[in-house]
């Protein structure tokens, strides 16, 4: 990208702040909002290449989920069972965060709990025995069978699963705006970060319109991390995810957010009756991956086809319009945060594996406790050391 003689002489002084934040999403602006919250006092700055929640942030469904994976006992095998409980804390809080410190009416909050749904057999068994495992932490859940799941979303085809009442659905770019609004911060979209350089004891930001120079600064730009700092593609890559929305369909029978077959399928119906879904990346692996921003023909029917399937209500009803997102996955599924190389005090989160509105908001105040200096409860979860790396990092483009 070039910048002429004339948009050079006009551009910005650089610009000062105590903290700058790189990526518009809801992890970077919910750090912002804590860190206003905690210090009132400090001169943030949030630099984003597009708009707000233009990236994986405002393309998702807007699920509010516990857990790593939404399946205990996956969760345990995976992480061990301390771990796995913990990470379902963590989630669990950042859904009590959420309706506890924001205005939920800015972002269509729905609190009517979320469907857990088997693919298969296996994993029906795995939800099931899960029940009393979640109960023990407080965390409530009940098992519905087939026949309970299929009468209360009015399909047909489920297997068994959980309902988890403390799932809940919003709309996540008013989210996202929102957090921003709150922080008060200097919000600079259409600013890309082309590089860091330490400067002083700071460091400065470049950007195509002028430079801002920082105490700290907080990286959250998930799966286009490597893109700044290529040594992250060990612990981040890009995978696509897709969805459709149909037009409306005149009445609701899906009451809450539907995450069926080990959440490769993903549904949820707003109040006009359209419905939203995504999904079927397990069916094109090869292909979901890199940084493209399309659809394919293939994914999109395998969609139409699982709706049609499940609910034969929808045939004939029209799709509205298509989209895909990039979504930063990391080796072992959770997000992993580290210092910033060569940068005292400033810090990258990355790697939320299509579960960043799960963990963002409080993961915020999490990235804001670090960036002010302390070490805060969960951190340990997430920091990257002793945490497995990708093997080849050729996705960094």
């Amino acid at each position: 990208m070039t910048r002429s003689f004339w948009q050079r002489r006009h551009q910005a002084a650089e610009r000062a702040a105590d903290i700058a934040i790189v990526g518009g999403g809801v992890i970077g602006c919910a750090t912002a909002f804590w860190l206003h919250r905690l210090r009132p006092q400090l001169r943030l700055i949030l630099l984003e290449a597009g708009a707000l929640a233009d990236g994986a942030s405002g393309r998702n469904a807007g699920f509010i989920l516990p857990g790593a994976s939404a399946d205990f006992l996956k969760d345990c095998n995976r992480y061990g069972e301390e771990r796995a409980r913990r990470l379902w804390q963590f989630t669990r809080e950042n859904r009590a965060l959420l309706v506890r410190e924001l205005d939920p009416t800015a972002f269509d909050w729905e609190d009517g709990g979320a469907l857990i749904v088997a693919g298969s057999a296996e994993e029906e068994k795995r939800l099931q025995e899960a029940v009393s495992w979640l109960r023990s932490d407080g965390a409530p859940a009940i098992f519905l069978s087939a026949a309970e799941i299929n009468r209360r979303l009015q399909a047909r085809g489920y297997r068994g699963g959980l309902y988890l009442p403390e799932g809940g659905c919003l709309d996540p770019v008013a989210l996202v705006r929102h957090l921003a609004a709150r922080s008060e911060a200097l919000v600079l979209t259409h600013h890309p970060v082309l590089a860091l350089e330490p400067c002083g004891e700071g460091v400065r930001l470049e950007t195509p319109y002028g430079s801002v120079r920082a105490g700290q600064v907080l990286l959250a730009l998930n799966a286009y991390l490597p893109r700044l700092l290529p040594e992250t593609a060990a612990y981040v890559r890009p995978v696509r995810a897709q969805m459709l929305a149909t037009e409306p369909a005149g009445r609701r029978w899906v009451p809450c957010p539907v995450y069926s077959h080990e959440g490769f399928f993903y549904l949820r119906q707003l109040a006009d009756g359209t419905l939203l879904l995504g999904g079927a990346r397990h069916l094109h692996l090869e292909e979901e991956v890199g940084y493209e921003d399309a659809t394919t023909e293939a994914l999109q029917t395998d969609l139409e086809r699982y709706l049609h399937a499940y609910f034969p209500q929808t045939e004939g009803l029209r799709v509205r319009c298509r989209w895909s997102g990039t979504m930063g996955f990391s080796p072992d599924g959770l997000p992993v945060v580290d210092q910033v190389p060569g940068l005292a005090g400033s810090y990258w989160a990355a790697g939320f594996t299509g579960h960043g509105m799960g963990y963002g908001f409080r993961m915020g105040r999490l990235l804001a406790e670090l960036l002010l200096g302390g070490r805060p409860e969960g951190y340990d979860l997430f920091a990257r050391s002793d945490r497995p790396a990708f093997a080849s990092e050729r996705f960094v483009q």
